[in-house]
């Protein structure tokens, strides 16, 4: 027991682990709660291909010399907006268009990269480097997630039926667009607060696991925030911990308790399969409670 307590209690006598677990709690409820949404929209390869998109931003940001987080979320905006303009003016299906637009965006990036005179190591930008986090990196992360967990708290409704049933969100007289380029904004937003944790690379795990985890262990949306949070603050703590413990990268650490949460959730998902799931169900029928009832057809 004495043991055990000193693994859990020694990290926390360091600054520098003090901030770290922070910065882990607070990238793991932002993740968690954007999560829900993608899992319902379907939007893990969106997910991936702005978090990839990021890398030229932030090249270029720090060539410019502005802030890093202006230069990544402009990226991933652009990437968006190019994936959407690509899919409306061409014959190519969405995520072939997202697998060519985000790959060529991250290959510009590591192309800048190679030419780029800093100290910064690649594999921090790629695989994040939660253990050297400084207190105004961690200031900025928390004003960026609270910012973000606001905007989505406040329409949280508005956001599920959008994810659920777009052309229902329409009919009700929701503002879709809206919705969606917020939507995207968040998302990356939400990446970027995610970089110094877990990288480019590896922060479509966080954006994925935790939302599909909840998923199939829940049976309404209400819950599924709630479980979600749960199992990725837990999994960033204990792979912030761990990575202290083996000397090991923070973000890959993250990642694999995730992986192994998803296992055990499969694994109860198949010894007790859930008959349906009424989450998208009730999304619906709570809009439509609340929709403004002249809009209503």
């Amino acid at each position: 027991m004495n043991t055990f307590f000193s693994l859990v209690s020694e990290p926390f006598a360091y600054p520098f682990m003090q901030r770290a677990i922070i910065a882990a709690i607070i990238t793991g409820v932002v993740c968690a709660v954007l999560s829900c949404y993608l899992v319902l929209k379907g939007w893990s390869l969106m997910g991936d291909a702005i978090s990839h998109a990021v890398l030229p931003g932030i090249v270029l940001a720090f060539w410019l010399g502005i802030p890093l987080v202006i230069g990544a979320f402009v990226s991933g905006i652009f990437c968006a907006v190019a994936t959407g303009y690509l899919k409306e003016n061409s014959r190519v299906k969405e995520d072939t268009v997202m697998g060519i637009v985000f790959s060529g965006m991250f290959a510009f990036g590591l192309v800048l990269f190679s030419r780029m005179d800093t100290d910064q190591h690649l594999s921090h930008i790629l695989f994040g480097n939660m253990l050297g986090i400084s207190l105004a990196e961690l200031k900025q992360t928390l004003w960026i997630a609270g910012f973000t967990l606001l905007v989505v708290l406040l329409k949280r409704k508005d956001f599920m039926l959008y994810c659920f049933d777009p052309n229902h969100a329409r009919v009700i007289g929701l503002p879709v667009k809206l919705l969606h380029y917020g939507l995207l904004c968040l998302l990356a937003l939400t990446i970027v607060a995610s970089l110094q944790a877990v990288g480019v690379i590896l922060v479509i795990a966080m954006l994925i696991a935790p939302g599909i985890i909840a998923f199939m262990v829940c049976r309404s949306f209400d819950q599924m925030l709630v479980v979600a949070t749960v199992v990725s603050v837990v999994a960033c703590v204990l792979g912030t911990l761990i990575s202290f413990h083996i000397d090991g990268a923070t973000g890959p650490c993250i990642v694999i308790i995730q992986a192994l949460f998803f296992v055990i959730a499969l694994i109860y998902n198949l010894i007790k399969p859930t008959k349906g799931h009424p989450i998208a169900l009730k999304a619906k029928d709570e809009s439509v409670e609340n929709a403004p009832k002249g809009n209503l057809l």
